[in-house]
This record gives C-alpha cells, structure tokens and sequence, in this order.
C-alpha cells in the first residue's frame, strides 16, 4: 500500500520506542533479468535470503530474494518445495527474472533507532546556539520526511511522511491528545512502557486515514 503517512513512533523520555505503527510503508520491488550465474551472493537472514555481495541494476547488499519468474518464494525455498540455491545453480533454469525488495526493519533495529534519535535530539539541543531549543522538529530527505514533537513530559512523537507533506504539527499534536487520553487515562497502563491499549488504536488509525485522505485531496488538487 503506497501513501503519504508512512508509519508513527512515540518514544518516551528515557529514550525507550513505547508505541510503532506501518501504515502505508510500500515494499518497492524491484525485478530483473538474470542470465547464469547471476553475480550474486546469496546468505540466510532471518529466515530469508538477502544480497551479501553483488551490487547491480538497482538491487543492493541487504536487499531480500523475494520472487523466481513470479512466484513469490518462502524463505529459502521455491513454491515446490526446491531450495532456491539449488534452482539458481542449475543453468538449465535461466534466463530468470528475479525478485528483490528492501526488507523491513526488526523490532530491535526500531528500538536501537528509536534510541539514537533521542540521543541526536538532546544533542541539538545542547548545541542550539537559543536557550530552550526545541530539538529537532522536522528531518528532511530525499526520500522521506520525519516529523517531530515533544511533549513538556518529554515524550516525542514522530511520524514519517512522503516528502510532498509540508506540516504535521497539527496530526503530531492530536496524536498526544490521543496518547494523553488513552494511554495515559487508561488505569491498566504503566508509565513509561510499551502502549497497548485498543481505543489508542482505533483512534490513531481512524485519523491517519482521515489525514492521508485531506493530504492526497490537496496534492490532487
């Protein structure tokens, strides 16, 4: 699913990721036409197999094996069963078109990123040349944008966004609201730790949806 709103984080002000939610993360696949041998390191990773060494017409070290002439594979193994390293080792079977996507990151890559952003925004602060910075409120690339705010409690929000999407301080703003009243009021949640309350959901989703559609009207318009 493509989008503008790419995905949610709040970390609180320890530096800890309590809450993560995709919304339109698009997994871009990118296919190509293979003769034997393809020039490609192949390893296991996680169950999958991902390019360790062979750069080459926009697929990349880390890119995962995800297809064979449009059948999508399961780990390390083709549809039937065969093992892909065997497939591809068989001469007989090319030309192919092979399959690769940029994987998603694992809950442990989230949380150590989480952590560094905290770590770089502090670090903006101190060196502000402004008393009472407000850190980083907004990151642009190329490829994405995120914004940033953070609560008096120290609390940030962050959402990542298509690079077309200009403000969010207004979603960010109502996504504390909804922190504040879900979460926070919520008798059976701890400070501090991971959110997982079903009202947060629901009304976090429900606005996301209502955001993304009032920021395609406007780019559409």
């Amino acid at each position: 699913m493509s989008g503008f709103l790419y995905s949610v984080y709040i970390i609180n002000k320890a530096g800890g990721l309590v809450y993560q939610r995709d919304h339109s993360i698009s997994e871009t696949e990118i296919s190509r036409q293979f003769n034997y041998p393809t020039g490609l390191v192949l390893k296991e990773l996680d169950e999958k197999l991902v390019v360790s060494y062979g750069e080459k017409n926009g697929i990349k070290v880390g890119h995962s094996f995800v297809a064979i002439n449009g059948e999508y594979l399961s780990g390390k193994y083709m549809p039937n069963g065969e093992l892909v390293q065997d497939y591809l080792k068989n001469e007989k079977n090319f030309p192919a078109n092979l399959t690769f996507c940029k994987p998603k990151l694992t809950t442990n890559e989230r949380i150590m990123l989480a952590s560094m952003f905290h770590s770089l925004f502090a670090i903006s602060c101190k060196l502000s040349p402004v008393e009472r910075s407000s850190g980083i409120e907004l990151l642009e690339t190329n490829s994405f944008k995120l914004h940033c705010f953070q609560s008096i409690t120290g609390v940030k929000f962050l959402v990542l966004t298509d690079p077309r999407v200009m403000n969010m301080d207004a979603f960010l703003k109502k996504l504390y609201e909804f922190y504040s009243d879900f979460a926070l009021k919520n008798p059976f949640y701890s400070l501090e730790m991971p959110i997982r309350c079903d009202l947060f959901d629901t009304n976090l989703q429900k606005h996301l949806e209502q955001t993304e559609k009032s920021i395609a009207h406007g780019v559409n318009s």
